[in-house]
């Protein structure tokens, strides 16, 4: 069965782009698909509009002048959370590689179809939604309140974007399993194509967050020429 668009009422997602016809077309994609859609030219711009109404969801465009859209990016994470998809008109890896460390949730190259940034926009925010109740999740010191969408270390609070979080929640749940890159993309992202740097990216983060040594990491360890997996002692509350 095909899985339905997730549009919450109401959601309001911030399209920062200074070119005004992108921003427009995604805009207007944005609004006929449900979103309640705002715009802003530039980094302050979008910093004020967040502060006034704080967004579900940002698109933010990568190449801002002055303040660019890493800057912004972690202006943002700094007051709260919020989920982002990066807007790049490079397809250069390092420049999606810095939008990803930064924390963005997603990327989109330009030039894009809008109806796929509007299915990224549906993916984010499905994932980031309330889930159903389910039970906390333990291994190795590590705390993971599926419902709450909270994750601690050894009693403190773990700060992790959206995908950090489900995919440390989708290794807690399948531990001593090794999962590929493509295993990974589907199974988290939800995705059954796209870069696989963005899962190498973000198991990197994740490890720099719970290892305590990222550089020889103990529980997502590396299975060269397959992929991950997670040591930890297997276990739920």
């Amino acid at each position: 069965m095909e899985q339905q668009p997730y549009r919450p009422a109401g959601a309001r997602v911030l399209v920062v782009d200074d070119d005004p016809t992108v921003a427009e077309v995604v805009a207007g994609y944005l609004d006929r698909a449900g979103y309640v859609v705002e715009r802003a030219g530039d980094g302050p711009d979008a910093l004020a509009r967040a502060a006034a109404h704080w967004p579900d969801l940002v698109v933010l465009d990568l190449m801002l002048p002055g303040m660019d859209g890493l800057e912004v990016c972690r202006r943002m994470r700094g007051r709260g959370p919020v989920p982002v998809i990066m807007l790049t008109a490079r397809g250069d890896e390092d420049d999606r590689i810095l939008g990803l460390e930064v924390g963005a949730d997603d990327y989109v190259t330009k030039p894009f179809s809008p109806r796929e940034l509007v299915l990224r926009v549906e993916s984010v925010l499905r994932r980031s939604r309330p889930a159903r109740p389910s039970a906390t999740l333990h291994a190795a010191g590590l705390t993971l309140d599926p419902t709450a969408r909270r994750a601690a270390k050894g009693g403190v609070e773990l700060a992790l974007t959206i995908r950090e979080f489900d995919l440390l929640a989708f290794f807690l749940r399948h531990p001593g399993r090794v999962f590929g890159r493509e295993d990974l993309m589907r199974e988290v992202w939800g995705w059954d194509f796209g870069d696989l740097s963005t899962v190498t990216v973000h198991v990197r983060r994740l490890r720099g967050k719970v290892e305590d040594d990222p550089a020889r990491p103990r529980l997502i360890q590396t299975v060269w020429g397959v992929g991950y997996r997670f040591e930890g002692p297997e276990g739920e509350a």
